[in-house]
């Protein structure tokens, strides 16, 4: 039987946010899904951390889980908060600065 969704428990209620740890010095990420059609990340980044500006052919969600981080697109600054979301649209350069330990969910769902 094929898995679509990976390295993590299945039929069992979890804290999103405690499924990837933080490092020091680091980003740390676990992949959930990858296809041609989407992608499922989860992410812990520790404080000073970044993914410096670039461009996706889909549109990223991200979900924040915990901390605060900070997103900038396009050139606009945005602070988000765990429990908050935004959307990085296709094609508009984008990045992500942890201003304290964060922690997100990055979904990408690319154009079919």
């Amino acid at each position: 039987m094929e898995k679509y969704i990976k390295n993590i428990d299945v039929a069992t209620i979890l804290p999103l946010a405690d499924q990837v740890t933080y490092q020091p010095g680091q980003i740390v990420s676990k992949t959930l899904a990858q296809n041609r059609a989407l992608s499922l990340t989860l992410f812990a980044f520790d404080k000073g951390e970044e993914i410096s500006s670039h461009e996706s052919d889909g549109d990223a969600m991200v979900m924040a889980l915990d901390g605060t981080g900070q997103i900038t697109i396009d050139g606009e600054n945005f602070i988000i908060h765990a429990g908050e979301t935004i959307i990085m649209p296709a094609k508009k350069p984008h990045a992500v600065f942890a201003s304290e330990q964060f922690k997100m969910l990055l979904i990408v769902v690319f154009p079919q």
